[in-house]
Order: C-alpha cells, then sequence, then structure tokens
C-alpha cells in the first residue's frame, strides 16, 4: 500500500508513524512544504488524555515526548488591579519544533520517506498513491481543489490575536490582563523550553484599533505590547516570527473524504486555541485513521467504508470540544463584561467560561487561594499525575519521571 501525507505537520508525522508501525511493508512519504527545522507558531500545550494515548498508540515516540516536555502544575490569573490568584490544573508543554523533530526521527527510523521543501503547488502532480491524506493545514490546497465536495466553510472571530515568543520563562500557565487607555488586552502564556515561553496576545478589535496596532510594523508593534506588558515580562523581548495580528479561522468540513482522499487535523477543523488543543485533535485524528485503515483495504469500496468509520468516530468525539471552544472564545469576546469582579470571582468566571463546572467547584476555587490549601491542591495534583504515569508501559518509566 502507497501512502502520501501532505503535510509535515503532528497529524501527517504521526499517521505515518502509525501507519508504518501497523504494516512495515507500506511505502509511506510525508511532504512538507518548509524546511527541515523550520515551522510556524512556538509551544504546544497538551494533557494527560493525549499521553495516555500516545504511550497506547507507539510508547517510543511517547517517551520522548514526555521526557522533552516541560512540566507545570497550576494556572496563575494576572488582572491589573487585582491580587493574582490561582487555578487548579497541572499539564504539559513542548515547543513545536520539538515535537517535529521527535516525530520526525521517529517516522525516519520506521522507514518513512520525509521529504521536505516539497512546495505542493498542483495538487494533480502528487505521486501515485492508495491514500492521499491532506494534512496541510486550514489553508489546505486539497481540500480546497474540492471545495464544494468537501464543504468546507470558515466562521472568521471577532477578536485580534497575534502568536508571540519571549524568552522569559514564565512559572506556569498565566492569563495576563491589562488595561490600557483604548480598553482591554491580554495574554495567554506557558514555558515550553529552559528559555521560552509561547506569548499570545488578544483584545477586541476595538482595542486593537485604538492602540494603532494595525498600523504598526512588526518590530514597533512588538515594542508597543513590550510596554504594555512591562510588569509580566521583566524587560524581556517579544517576537512575532513575522506572522502579525490575525483573527481566527473556524475552519468545518461536511465531509472528510473524496476518493482516496482524506482531510485530517486542520485541514477538517480547527478549534480556538483559548482550550490548547489542536495539536491534540490532530493526532487523536491520526490515531483514528491509523485504526481506520489498519488492515488495509481490497477495493475502493472497502477504503470508503474505512474513511467514513474514521470521520464519524472522530467527529463525535470532536462535538463537545468544538462546543467548548466556541464558548470560550466567546467569553473573551466579552472579556470586558466581566472586568470589574472582584479577583477571585473574575478568575472563577474565567475558568468556568464554558459554563459547564458544578457548584462544588466554585467552593474549592474560593477555597483554595491561600498558601496552605493552595500548596495541598498542588501536591494533590502532583500525585495524581505521578500516579497516573505510573500506569503507562513499564519500560518507559525512565524517561517519564514527574519534574514538578
Amino acid at each position: 500500500m502507497r501512502i502520501t501525507c501532505v503535510g509535515g505537520g503532528p497529524a501527517g508525522l504521526y499517521f505515518a508513524v502509525l501507519a508504518k508501525l501497523t504494516d512495515p511493508t507500506r511505502e509511506i512519504t510525508v511532504l512538507e512544504r518548509d524546511r527541515a527545522g523550520v515551522t510556524y507558531g512556538w509551544g504546544v500545550v497538551f494533557w494527560d488524555d493525549l499521553l495516555d494515548d500516545l504511550f497506547r498508540y507507539d510508547p517510543v515516540s511517547a517517551a520522548r515526548i514526555w521526557a522533552a516536555a516541560y512540566k507545570w502544575d497550576e494556572y496563575e490569573v494576572r488582572a491589573a488591579g487585582k491580587p493574582v490568584t490561582h487555578l487548579g490544573g497541572y499539564g504539559f508543554s513542548l515547543g513545536r519544533h520539538k515535537l517535529l523533530e521527535i516525530l520526525g526521527e521517529r517516522a525516519r527510523e520506521l522507514g518513512v520517506v520525509v521529504r521536505y521543501e516539497d512546495e505542493l503547488t498542483d495538487p494533480s502532480a502528487l505521486p501515485p498513491a492508495d491514500l492521499i491524506v491532506a494534512c496541510d493545514g486550514a489553508g489546505s490546497r486539497l481540500r480546497d481543489r474540492h471545495a464544494e465536495h468537501f464543504g468546507a466553510a470558515v466562521e472568521t472571530g471577532r477578536n485580534k490575536y497575534i502568536w508571540l515568543g519571549t524568552p522569559h520563562v514564565f512559572r506556569t500557565f498565566t492569563f495576563g490582563f491589562e488595561r490600557t487607555e483604548a480598553g482591554w488586552i491580554w495574554y495567554h502564556a506557558y514555558p515550553f523550553a529552559d528559555g521560552a515561553s509561547t506569548f499570545i496576545v488578544e483584545c477586541t478589535p476595538e482595542t486593537w484599533t485604538g492602540l494603532g496596532l494595525g498600523r504598526l510594523d512588526s518590530a514597533a508593534g512588538n515594542a508597543r505590547l513590550q510596554e504594555i506588558f512591562k510588569n509580566h515580562l521583566d524587560g524581556r523581548p517579544l517576537d512575532d516570527a513575522g506572522r502579525g495580528w490575525l483573527n481566527f479561522r473556524r475552519v468545518t468540513a461536511e465531509r472528510w473524504d473524496h476518493g482516496n482522499v482524506v482531510l485530517m487535523g486542520d485541514a477538517a477543523h480547527t478549534t480556538h486555541f483559548a482550550i490548547g488543543s489542536g495539536t491534540k485533535l490532530a493526532m487523536q485524528d491520526a490515531m483514528a485513521l491509523a485504526d481506520a485503515v489498519a488492515d488495509g483495504f481490497a477495493d475502493s469500496a472497502a477504503l470508503a467504508a474505512a474513511l467514513e468509520q474514521y470521520e464519524h468516530r472522530r467527529k463525535v468525539a470532536l462535538a463537545p470540544l468544538q462546543r467548548a471552544a466556541h464558548a470560550s472564545s466567546a467569553w473573551f469576546e466579552r472579556m470586558p463584561e466581566y472586568a470589574e469582579l472582584p479577583a477571585k470571582r473574575f478568575s472563577y468566571a474565567l475558568s468556568d467560561r464554558r459554563g459547564e463546572y458544578p457548584a462544588w467547584r466554585y467552593l474549592l476555587h474560593m477555597s483554595t487561594q491561600g498558601t496552605v490549601p493552595r500548596t495541598m491542591l498542588r501536591w494533590t495534583l502532583s500525585a495524581r499525575r505521578w500516579h497516573r504515569a505510573r500506569r503507562r508501559p513499564a519500560r518507559h518509566l525512565s524517561a517519564a519521571v514527574p519534574t514538578g
């Protein structure tokens, strides 16, 4: 069986790994338009549920991801004029370039051909393949070539955002809010390496216009943001890698397959960064597609049935997360409405922006803001993380020792 993955992001590389593990005789090629080591974005975040899946599907790459990941153990909320508050929870973050390095190396170890700087300008020029996986991002050329069939739709979010990096290392996942003369502006930040953090800045279009950010070039815009958030960055710079300001584009597709072409990751769906699940969902797509085609397919009818199974499984799994992401992004669009709440109530509103928490979560939040109860909560969550890690494949625990 010949498989071509168009796009060398986490979805394409991980699917190539799993498909090769299932059947080493498969001829699998990954085509990536950028150079090796080049990627957009800074760090990615994930949680235990993805790690559990990764260890179940390929413990080798999972152990490498775990060992390279930055472990953080709570959320911090800093809002101008309010005391700092904290939210319970823990997670993991990893530089996107490091994740791609791990997955690319694993794919090549298994015999996958990874071709970089392979710009797909004409989808019809793809090499012959039994299965073509379109994992070339939200602006997928393969999807758009058959746009009417796939029924792709794009919904543009209201707020403006910019994906930045900084050498300032945040202690943990941090939300920071500042009031300016033009209105509120805020960031989502998290460490992903010893000397780097992701720093996503977001604001309403009115604030963006009022601050003149649309008129500034990259250097001037970064300098403006550095001044606004100087109390959070300890004088360290910001870098936008030339991407500039964006509006989030929520991509959906009515159908995910067309003949021997199937959509995966952002080519099929995007999920707002406010819930930090884009990489997780892309890699879980790869798992589901690998399962669907595990036994191969004798003809086009068998392939169609396998791809339909994959699509159904993933759409069912995605539905609650997409609802949560929509509620989360809508909360940030209304953020100024919550700005005058007292610190503890404000951070709880931020935490419960999906509107799903039972009453006891509010009581837990209010009672764990002091040093002693907060420390006890962190210890409890740390023990839970370690216990969950202990249940993963024993031979890889040497690479899975928690650091936080």
